[in-house]
């Protein structure tokens, strides 16, 4: 039967030689053999314990706990497994849910919108890219008209303006996911339609987004992993799909 050294043990489960002398010390992981100078050696079983001691601990138990948990003499490793999972799932599932509260209130932050902390999660999901549009445009051109008329405007915008705004920023968005998927060409009248359709878009609700400016944020889609990552949620490829898009069919606009 292979057996393996302390020094083995700590490399394998990344853990140091230190730990291993407390947890055989408390009699937590106790190695089952001894060589013939006296050193520990950790078993097939042993090891196995080892790893359910520190998944244990990784969910946030104590040495205590642990011990109680393991000395059960009807758990078997299967139930350790499950019971594992499960937290691990539970874990999964509220780290997620806090993770987008966050997302949301940064983004509503962004947008600088006069809306309650309720009224900014039922509008605004994590798809939305009016904060991201809001940021840039300040970056780019926050000492122009452009960005002066933009807050002119949505200083006035109610939870309704709001709601509008995200919904047909959705539409436009899942009319290019469309035709990407139907294989319709970046440069075909149907892109070209859905293209103007998001510069009215901005235009009509934000400031009016020259095609120059419109190209500039098509780069920002395929160079600001915020944009893309919004794009690759819905479909991937859509990032650059939009960008080309825009690309193409903004000089339309100019003549």
């Amino acid at each position: 039967m292979e057996e393996h050294t302390i020094g083995e043990v700590a490399r394998l489960s990344h853990t140091s030689v230190r730990t291993l002398h407390h947890y055989d010390a408390i009699e937590l992981v106790v190695p089952s053999g001894r060589s013939a100078a006296g050193y520990r050696l950790y078993s097939a079983e042993d090891l196995g314990r080892l790893r359910q001691v520190l998944s244990y601990r990784e969910l946030g138990f104590s040495l205590e706990e642990i011990a109680e948990i393991l000395a059960d003499p009807d758990a078997r490793a299967d139930d350790h497994l499950r019971r594992q999972h499960r937290m691990l799932r539970d874990r999964q599932v509220q780290t997620q849910a806090l993770l987008s509260a966050i997302e949301k209130e940064m983004e509503a932050r962004q947008m600088g919108i006069a809306l309650t902390p309720a009224e900014q999660f039922e509008i605004f999901g994590t798809d939305s890219l009016g904060g991201a549009y809001s940021e840039e445009a300040e970056q780019r051109w926050g000492d122009t008209e452009s960005w002066a008329q933009s807050r002119r405007r949505t200083a006035a915008y109610t939870k309704e303006h709001w709601t509008a705004i995200k919904s047909e920023a959705d539409a436009n968005l899942a009319g290019f996911a469309d035709a990407l998927s139907f294989g319709e060409s970046t440069t075909g009248p149907v892109t070209a339609f859905l293209v103007e359709a998001h510069r009215s878009q901005i235009s009509r609700w934000f400031y009016d987004c020259s095609p120059e400016m419109h190209r500039g944020l098509a780069e920002l889609y395929v160079t600001d992993p915020r944009f893309t990552a919004t794009f690759e949620d819905v479909a991937p490829g859509l990032a650059q799909y939009v960008h080309d898009a825009i690309c193409a069919n903004t000089g339309n606009a100019e003549r």
